[in-house]
């Protein structure tokens, strides 16, 4: 556009130009904010894996892509700031439906035999790919208005096409740092879906009565459903940028009154009420008789601990309880989860010595003359969700570092019975470092199912091949590196991990993408 044309462009149409501009950052906003807070809704249902991000993203993408063409064809058709609005109003319905449709797909997915892959591709596709074409529709309808107010195509398109990317740069970065972690998925659902109706509100000014009573209507109707369905309930107790946290019931007559925490769908530890040297878990309990074994432990021991995770804080709790004098050092990335501990599962932090950090950040901290631990414990992980810079080679080698010469290094893991191929890639990497990889069981299941392996590394001695409990329940544990190690896949055809080649999601694709992994 020439100087001349500029001069008469008048204050009111530049205004209307910079009001589609705004409409463009604010709805790609809204659609990102969608986009973080799906991983934060099915997360109860599939947890939070690379499988359920890909297709949170896919599903997205798809449909702002169908949105755009539809949007660029519809346009060449006429469409008006009338039909702006009605896709704004349809997409604030939309958007508040997701909330009502989680509570009929939800359902059906969990009483299925799907895998992850399908789990996480349904709930996604029902849930949030018609918002998603339908905002990508705004977009290509306002940069056509635009260009017929101001026909400087290269200025418009490309400063349209910079608004929606940084809106969508803004949505990501408010919802990731601040609204859930303040507001909760479900109210910044919500909150999205009234904004895309105000949002609306400006280009429905010339809408015929009959089309705003039946705006009104859809829109009651969604919301009026969503409350009977008690779609807008939230199951988490708690919400953190990391989890949805519930703590269950989890009494039975064998041990009496018992809670557990649960981080997203999976039971991360049982707390007793009264006696927290009971350990009720198996896989927790023999961590702690494998330490008795190896130190030959006794209640005055002053053995110094460093747990990689915190959870239900169970351990902890233990060793505070039956080692007055044992130090403990507890790395949890999430500082609601040490809060619920604190409030709802009996745990008392006091001389515990907390930090809110990842665990192997914290461990490569740890340089100069500070005094190595005896027992390092890992357990932060789920099987949907490995940390995979913590069963790395170089993370080891940070843990070896920091443990005295006759330390004893404990993780669990969750993988398949019997080729546990996850698991024997690790005992691999663990053997590059430590002289006694030993993977414990208590018992062995009749068929091919998922189970949580105990693996020990040390340098000191031999552990016998069966481990008896000393205290708690009567429990016994078998040495079953000579079984994993024969079963399945061979051992050398699996690789040593490392922080540049870590195939996790690979190696536990049997029991993820098996039949009922949910």
């Amino acid at each position: 556009m020439n100087k001349a044309f500029l001069a008469v462009l008048s204050p009111s149409t530049r205004r209307t130009v910079i009001w589609y501009g705004f409409t463009i950052f604010l709805s790609s906003a809204v659609l990102l904010v969608l986009e973080i807070a799906a991983g934060r809704l099915i997360a109860p249902y599939v947890g939070v894996s690379i499988y359920s991000w890909t297709s949170i993203i896919g599903v997205i993408l798809a449909g702002l892509s169908l949105g755009n063409w539809l949007g660029g064809h519809w346009a060449d058709k006429g469409a008006g700031e009338l039909g702006v609005g009605v896709v704004l109003v349809l997409s604030a319905c939309f958007s508040l439906a997701s909330l009502l449709f989680l509570t009929f797909v939800a359902p059906l997915l969990q009483s299925s035999q799907l895998d992850l892959i399908s789990s996480s591709f349904i709930y996604v596709m029902s849930m949030f790919f018609i918002p998603s074409v339908l905002l990508g529709v705004v977009t290509p309808v306002l940069t056509t208005l635009a260009l017929r107010l101001d026909d400087r195509l290269g200025h418009i398109v490309g400063r349209m096409n910079a608004l929606a990317a940084l809106g969508s740069i803004f949505g990501t970065f408010i919802t990731g740092y601040w609204l859930l972690q303040y507001f909760g998925t479900r109210k910044v659902i919500i909150g999205s879906a009234v904004c895309l109706a105000l949002l609306a509100l400006p280009y429905l000014r010339k809408i015929r009565a009959k089309q705003a009573i039946a705006v009104l209507l859809v829109g009651s109707g969604v919301i009026g459903l969503t409350e009977h369905r008690r779609g807008f309930a939230d199951p988490c107790q708690w919400e953190s940028n990391y989890f949805c946290l519930r703590v269950d019931d989890a009494s039975d007559p064998n041990y009496g009154n018992a809670v557990a925490l649960i981080l997203d769908h999976l039971i991360h530890g049982i707390n007793h009420v009264s006696d927290p040297e009971l350990l009720i878990s198996p896989y927790v309990h023999a961590m702690d008789e494998l330490v008795k074994v190896h130190f030959n432990a006794d209640p005055g021991s002053e053995l110094s601990y460093f747990f990689a995770g915190g959870g239900a804080y169970t351990q902890q709790r233990a060793v505070k309880a039956m080692y007055p004098s044992a130090s403990v050092t507890v790395a949890e990335l999430d500082p609601t989860v040490t809060r619920v501990v604190q409030e709802a599962l009996f745990v008392d932090i006091k001389g515990m010595n907390i930090i809110h950090e990842d665990a192997r950040v914290v461990l490569q901290k740890r340089t100069g003359p500070r005094e190595p631990f005896d027992v390092i414990v890992a357990d932060a992980f789920h099987d949907i969700s490995v940390p995979y810079h913590m069963v790395t080679l170089e993370f080891i080698q940070t843990v070896k570092r920091n443990l005295k010469p006759n330390g004893l290094y404990l993780l669990n893991i969750i993988d398949g019975f019997p080729d546990a191929r996850l698991a024997k890639s690790l005992v691999k990497t663990l053997q590059q470092e430590f002289d006694y990889v030993d993977v414990w069981l208590d018992q062995a299941p009749a068929e091919v199912t998922r189970v949580t392996y105990v693996i020990s590394a040390q340098n000191e001695a031999p552990f016998p091949d069966m481990v008896f409990s000393q205290q708690g329940f009567q429990r016994r544990w078998l040495r079953i590196n000579v079984p994993l190690i024969a079963s399945g896949t061979p051992l050398e055809s699996l690789p040593i991990l490392t922080d540049d080649y870590v195939p996790v999601d690979r190696l536990l694709s049997k029991i993820l993408f098996g039949a009922g992994a949910l």
